[in-house]
């Protein structure tokens, strides 16, 4: 039924071990109900972050900003599986396209086109601007980070940071 014990672990999950680790914590009656935004490490074990009010307001808006601009669809904390482990960005965006091939999928093997992380006070630095490049790695073409208290974005592609999206997205009123 679940994942054997061992007495430790002694090695990182492969690809389809982080995949099925996902789909049975998805599964699990007794993870039903867990507050807020949960990942897995590459040795499969579960990672939490809590979201606060400004946070989850953010992410509505980013959700409705891209929808509304771009089509497609907005995704919410859906879980992408990275060579770093499976993240759930906090918002992402695909194609009508994307989503008609992927949308049975859990979690998702490539990134959708679009991945975005904002950050919190507790986030440090390195480990969001990781998540950008295992985004990146994992397919998606473009991620961001988005600074709610500095009211600014990190715009992320293959060839690293930019300093602008190549998505056509109006974000003026996003800190509105």
């Amino acid at each position: 039924m679940g994942i054997p014990l061992s007495e430790v672990l002694e090695a990182p999950l492969d690809a389809e071990g982080l995949s099925r680790r996902w789909r049975q914590m998805l599964e699990d009656p007794l993870l039903a109900n867990v507050p807020g935004k949960v990942e897995l490490d590459l040795w499969g074990r579960i990672i939490m972050t809590p979201v606060n009010t400004e946070h989850g307001g953010l992410a509505g808006r980013l959700s409705y900003i891209l929808q509304s601009q771009l089509g497609g669809r907005a995704l919410v904390e859906v879980g992408v599986r990275t060579d770093e482990g499976v993240f759930t960005p906090d918002v992402a965006w695909c194609s009508e396209a994307y989503w008609s091939a992927r949308r049975e999928q859990a979690p998702l093997e490539v990134a959708p086109e679009l991945c975005i992380e904002i950050a919190s006070p507790s986030n440090a630095i390195q480990d969001l601007r990781a998540k950008a490049n295992a985004y990146i790695a994992a397919g998606a073409s473009e991620a961001w980070i988005v600074f709610p208290r500095s009211r600014r974005v990190e715009f992320y592609r293959q060839s690293g940071v930019t300093d602008a999206s190549s998505f056509s997205v109006d974000l003026s009123t996003l800190f509105d």
